[in-house]
């Protein structure tokens, strides 16, 4: 049961946004879908009532969407790159409040998520430097004749984000779409819109009004979206049956999708590797300080036989001195908690799925013993060992603080069996041998491979899945080509 929204701490109450409705057209609108309460999941006290958009109200921003690209898609690149910079600028000005809103409303650390707004500016620096790369081609012809090739906008663009870093992907996702010279709507997650709302505030005023439009609800706000005709791509961050229910409605409109979904990663250890450094990576790289919520969590360690022990030992003994639950608003914080109640019960419904199938429990699994987090939806964060590939553990993803430990003795073995899933989305091997290290690299389905790293994102370099993991790739000057269509020209002089 969700709790009032007494004694909100004053820099929350400061930070959060004034406007609580829809923002399309370059102004705020009621929703005629009415509002719902959106709540702390550390505490589950209440911290908005917000906008609850419908499919009426889908149209209308959809509809000012199309608008604001017919004047966006005439507006030079440099230009549309400068109002881009501007963004970029006005989110770092900002983004100690817009950490504090996250942190309330996700249940992620503070200390973390002030790393969002910044990696979101950076996106948008990166897709502004790129409006002029969206270059066509000459072809050779015979005297009298010339063909060639130029990009244009896809038109109104709808973005369907996740909860775990809400501002980050808001904002940092309209760099691709804007970049390209097409309008968007973007649907703020539902569990937690409040740093949509107020990211929309920051930069309202710098671009045209319906280029960029953020619309809140829940299953139905969503539908609209992907089902509307206006609507010439989705772009979704999400649960893999989300994915397919996207991809059945772009069906029916033949439009294309860019699909972000799940994972079930691997991260390989192999005989040579540093025991402390791959122990260290297995905890960075299950993400246990966004309480395991990232499609990249690698939450399958397969570790060699004759490291199998220590490693496990270390990992169990360095677990609590680096993350401890706490509460997600104070700085010190180094593991958050999930994000709802059916989150929590799904989780603890796979700790208790892994027990009964014979899985080793050698850290957490339960909720912390702390009284002051009694109210919040926080589970330790879990290891489990000895987990067989028969296993639900080892084949499902979770979406939670659970890490799943693996022996292995034959490399063909090895690679088989992490890719018996059907996931593809990370991959992380720990090697001191340069040709073991690009051979596994070659042979895992993992659309993005660390060596000796875990977690890292770099401007540039593309990003996706294989699999049910998703289709088309973010991050990279691919993305922004994915936001345009060709149209060739033939002409006779």
């Amino acid at each position: 049961m969700t709790k009032n929204p007494m004694a909100l701490p004053p820099l929350l109450q400061k930070a959060l946004p004034r406007h609580r409705d829809l923002f399309y057209g370059g102004r705020w609108h009621a929703p005629a879908g009415g509002y719902r309460p959106t709540v702390n999941p550390a505490n589950q006290r209440v911290l908005a009532q917000v906008a609850h958009a419908n499919a009426s109200d889908v149209h209308d921003a959809v509809s000012a969407a199309q608008q604001g690209f017919e004047l966006w898609r005439r507006v030079p690149p440099s230009e549309r790159g400068t109002m881009l910079r501007e963004i970029a600028r006005r989110l770092r000005e900002h983004a100690d409040e817009l950490a504090l809103i996250d942190a309330a409303n996700c249940g992620n650390p503070v200390r973390e998520m002030g790393r969002d707004a910044i990696a979101a500016a950076a996106q948008i620096d990166y897709y502004a430097g790129l409006v002029h790369e969206l270059k066509g081609e000459t072809m050779p012809m015979a005297d009298g004749g010339l063909n060639y090739s130029v990009r244009e906008p896809l038109g109104v663009v709808a973005r369907i984000v996740a909860y775990n870093h809400p501002l980050m992907f808001i904002a940092g996702k309209i760099g691709p779409v804007l970049a390209a010279g097409n309008s968007v709507v973007m649907k703020a997650p539902e569990q937690a819109p409040l740093s949509a709302l107020r990211f929309a505030e920051i930069v309202e005023g710098v671009l045209p009004p319906g280029v960029l439009n953020i619309v809140t609800g829940g299953r139905e706000c969503g539908e609209a979206l992907v089902q509307h005709p206006m609507i010439r791509k989705v772009a979704l961050i999400g649960a893999t049956a989300t994915g397919a229910a996207v991809l059945r409605a772009a069906a029916d409109k033949i439009m294309p999708v860019a699909l972000e979904l799940g994972g079930k990663n691997p991260l390989v250890v192999c005989e040579s590797a540093d025991v402390e450094k791959a122990a260290l990576g297995a905890i960075q790289g299950m993400n246990f300080i966004w309480a395991g919520q990232s499609c990249g969590s690698t939450s399958r360690c397969f570790v060699h036989a004759t490291l199998y022990d220590r490693v496990v030992e270390r990992i169990v003994a360095l677990l609590p001195e680096l993350h401890q639950c706490g509460d997600p608003l104070d700085p010190a914080t180094t593991m958050g908690c999930l994000i709802s109640q059916a989150q929590f019960t799904k989780t603890q419904q796979y700790i208790e799925l892994a027990r009964a199938e014979g899985a080793r429990l050698v850290a957490g699994g339960k909720r912390p013993d702390d009284p002051a987090l009694s109210d919040g939806w926080f589970v330790q964060a879990t290891v489990f060992a000895d987990v067989l590939p028969q296993m639900r553990i080892f084949r499902e993803e979770v979406f939670g603080p659970v890490l799943s430990v693996i022996p292995w003795t034959d490399e063909d073995q090895l690679v088989a069996d992490v890719n018996s899933v059907d996931y593809g989305l990370t991959a992380s091997i720990y090697t001191q041998e340069l040709a073991q290290a690009h051979r596994l690299a070659a042979r895992v389905e993992a659309g993005y491979v660390w060596i000796n790293t875990i977690s890292s994102h770099y401007i540039g370099a593309s990003f996706g899945g294989y699999k049910k993991s998703g289709m088309g790739r973010e991050e990279g000057l691919e993305e922004l080509l994915a936001y345009t269509q060709l149209k060739n020209v033939h002409v006779v002089l």
